[in-house]
């Protein structure tokens, strides 16, 4: 019996992982009736990384932590034994500002920092923590505050949320850290390489996507050094130019340089808590894909990573997506046969957007015949 192996990522803004896979297998089996379809949904750390995770066995914590303005947030937590994982995007990330406003200089970080605080307090011993899709640039602080640090001011008092606060920062205790943190392992799904400050640091980088203006970037800029200069003071290590310090705002730095945390490629960190390289192993087909292919796609993202681990199984491997942005060679050297785009299947680019479901089974229908042998 053929085996397909179903692992895209999310359609983001329009279809999780899973309903694509989903629309995808019923289009397939429309050709196929007999077809089998093995379904891993995949993330690169970021927005889709608890979904996978749940997909792939986790059970879903719920956990009403705070949000990036400082607001209740209903968000939660994935465990499986003593292995937990946290997707910052869950709590701390773009989607969770209201009505989309963009809240550069204050929004914090503190619901992530919750949600491992709520992990450590049941027992895990190996965290894995997702940080892509924040919406704060506060150097972690946030996070830092709710695992028990004391950072202040130099009148004794608590800094205020994002980054702006951290232009009073002054002093950093650490002693009141939740005491989890000495035994479990950390580690950070993280695909960017910018250091904490500077032209590629994460003001100046990640700031405007999170509506930081030429004067936000500044001032956000400044009060990262300043931070980074007291975190070099009270730890004896200045680790600000380490690769993925300036991830999610700083927040990779926070796990990096005060919490001793290591890194891993997003996508990597996926797939071994997925259990992908097995199913590619044993599938006939490998479909990918997510809402665009393109240049980002082949810096890490996940469905470059999955067709990659095709490519090296021998297994063949097509995409899905939105739209694609990318040459045939690019394809090719990507370890793609093929590539598909729900706008050439659309009447209109809108539709696409508007109804993906129907477009996806069509172009899995598509796949059946022109990769598996279904009737035409």
């Amino acid at each position: 019996m053929t085996r397909v192996l179903l692992a895209p990522d999310k359609f983001k803004g329009t279809l999780t992982a899973a309903q694509v896979a989903g629309h995808l297998a019923a289009g397939m089996r429309s050709v196929l009736p007999d077809i089998e379809t093995v379904v891993v949904p995949v993330a690169d750390g970021g927005d889709g990384t608890l979904a996978a995770a749940e997909a792939a066995g986790f059970a879903r914590v719920p956990l009403t932590a705070t949000g990036p303005t400082g607001m209740p947030w209903a968000s939660g937590w994935g465990r499986r034994g003593s292995e937990a994982v946290v997707e910052l995007a869950e709590v701390s990330g773009l989607a969770q500002l209201p009505d989309g406003r963009l809240q550069p200089l204050t929004a914090t970080s503190r619901g992530t920092g919750e949600l491992i605080a709520a992990a450590l307090d049941a027992g895990v011993r190996r965290l894995v923590v997702g940080i892509g899709g924040s919406a704060c640039t506060d150097g972690g602080v946030g996070l830092l505050q709710a695992l028990g640090a004391r950072v202040t001011t130099q009148d004794g008092q608590e800094v205020g949320p994002g980054g702006s606060g951290l232009r009073q920062v002054h002093g950093l205790d650490l002693t009141g850290l939740h005491p989890g943190l000495a035994t479990a392992e950390l580690v950070v799904a993280c695909d960017v390489d910018n250091p904490l400050t500077g032209a590629r640091g994460a003001a100046a980088v990640y700031g405007p996507q999170k509506g930081a203006g030429p004067s936000d970037v500044e001032v956000l800029d400044t009060a990262l050094t300043r931070w980074a200069d007291l975190v070099a003071l009270s730890t004896g290590v200045d680790l600000r130019n380490t690769p993925g310090a300036g991830a999610a705002g700083g927040v990779g730095f926070a796990l990096i340089a005060v919490l001793g945390a290591s890194t891993r490629p997003g996508a990597e960190l996926v797939f071994e808590l997925t259990g992908l390289a097995d199913a590619v192993s044993t599938a006939d087909l490998v479909v990918t894909g997510e809402g665009s292919l393109d240049a980002q796609t082949l810096n890490g993202k996940a469905p470059a990573a999955v067709a990659a681990l095709a490519r090296d199984k021998g297994v063949p491997a097509v995409a899905v997506a939105g739209q694609v942005l990318l040459s045939q060679g690019e394809l090719t050297a990507a370890g793609l046969d093929a590539a598909y785009a729900l706008v050439d299947e659309a009447t209109t680019r809108q539709e696409a957007l508007d109804a993906p479901g129907p477009l996806l089974e069509r172009i899995g229908a598509r796949i059946a015949r022109e990769h598996l042998g279904g009737a035409r």
